[in-house]
């Protein structure tokens, strides 16, 4: 079980996640399509070479799974009991195609559960660097984490 239990963890230990993503046309045109965003930041080649950008963008909620995505296996996988919510979620920078992402994960805050005695929250800050080292997006998320079982 690669997760970490709630009373292993400590505010202010960082995690960096040694899977890096390379990002493809694929990856931000079926994540579009999928969630029926037709937007043409994403989709339309043409209409963004008229832009700031020159070149379409990945979609942000994209970007926001699979920043969160890859620091399951190092942080909640088989400790998890439920995800509670993201906050404070920014992306400052975009991401296009070919950009390779890597993620560092921080714990910000833990406090005991009031109504699971079993398990606590966690408030986990996650950003997403580019290859060029830019933070391209950040959140921070919550939830609720099992306590390591009596053995």
């Amino acid at each position: 079980m690669p997760g970490v239990w709630f009373d292993e963890l400590q505010v202010g230990q960082v995690f960096d996640h040694p899977i890096r993503r390379t990002v493809t046309e694929a990856d931000n045109v079926l994540f579009s399509a999928m969630t029926h965003n037709p937007a043409q930041l994403h989709l339309d080649e043409e209409y963004m070479k008229g832009t700031e950008f020159g070149t379409r963008i990945v979609n942000s909620c994209f970007t926001l799974g699979l920043m969160v995505g890859v620091s399951v296996g190092d942080t909640t996988l088989g400790t998890a009991v439920a995800n509670l919510g993201w906050d404070e979620v920014r992306f400052p920078k975009p991401v296009f195609h070919g950009d390779t992402l890597n993620i560092r994960t921080t714990v910000v805050d833990l406090r005991e559960s009031r109504s699971r005695p079993e398990a606590g929250i966690v408030t986990f800050l996650h950003e997403a660097f580019n290859q060029h080292g830019d933070l391209v997006a950040s959140c921070k998320r919550s939830g609720l984490q099992r306590k390591k079982p009596a053995k």
